[in-house]
């Protein structure tokens, strides 16, 4: 669960809360990759866990080291949406991984353009730059379809636009494979609610309590942060989106405008 998770939990009506149920990893389904890293540089590691009766779900897991409390912390988790399209990790004669500069020019899509891309899938339907630069995985597709489906979603009674934001986390995480990288990074995107009319109001759902309250207003934004992890090649050919998860993080009232 998250703090966002946790956040909007509190807010719902008590016969509305998901009861918390304690998590755990199996480590006997679990692969670490440890980069060999310089001296001065961010610890950090990955893992790929499985679960499932046939191990058929699969979880990218990044933890890394605070440089300042100098404790361990879980920066992110992307479940997979077909762990067999994960690209064999590389591996020294030590069983070390290698660390990749996620923003290298080396690779088809340095990590600000894939960031763009995603985004772009949200805010356009990915005409500008995600279907150029992403292959149509499942979770490309997933993006495209949540911004087919939400833009339409108050018929003529309103409109709705997303956005890009700025990102809250711009740590990213890549490691080597034969064909490029696995890259993990970080994303953030607004959503703008509005009515069509002067006089007409949203009123706010019940996730959405945390932050905006039962108040109906003419205009919400809402802020997402998200985690996105991509099998990103070396050779000039579009990067394949493994999988993607968002949480809202963020909402208020837009004020008054029915514009966008």
């Amino acid at each position: 669960m998250s703090l966002a998770d946790l956040k909007e939990d509190d807010a719902l009506p008590k016969a509305d809360r998901k009861p918390y149920r304690p998590w755990s990893y199996d480590l006997a389904a679990t692969d670490l990759y440890i980069p060999r890293l310089q001296h001065g540089q961010q610890r950090w590691f990955a893992a790929v866990t499985r679960a499932g009766s046939k191990k058929q779900h699969a979880r990218v897991l990044v933890l890394a080291e605070n440089a300042k409390s100098k404790r361990w912390e879980m920066v992110a988790t992307v479940d997979l949406d077909n762990p067999s399209q994960l690209p064999k990790i590389t591996l020294d004669k030590d069983g070390y991984a290698t660390a990749v500069d996620p923003a290298s020019t080396s690779l088809a899509t340095p990590v600000d353009l894939l960031r763009s891309a995603v985004i772009d899938n949200f805010a356009t339907g990915g005409d500008l730059t995600g279907r150029k630069v992403l292959a149509p995985t499942e979770a490309a597709k997933r993006q495209v379809k949540a911004h087919h489906d939400t833009i339409h979603k108050f018929g003529t009674r309103g409109t709705t636009q997303f956005a890009s934001a700025d990102t809250k986390f711009p740590d990213s995480y890549a490691l080597k494979t034969s064909t490029g990288a696995l890259v993990v990074f970080s994303h953030n995107h607004t959503q703008h609610d509005a009515v069509a009319a002067p006089g007409m109001k949203i009123v706010p759902e019940k996730q959405d309590r945390a932050w905006l309250g039962t108040t109906p207003r003419p205009a919400f934004t809402y802020t997402f942060t998200c985690s996105d992890v991509a099998a990103v090649p070396t050779a000039p050919q579009p990067s394949s989106l493994l999988g993607y998860g968002c949480r809202r993080t963020d909402a208020a009232a837009a004020g008054p405008s029915t514009s966008v």
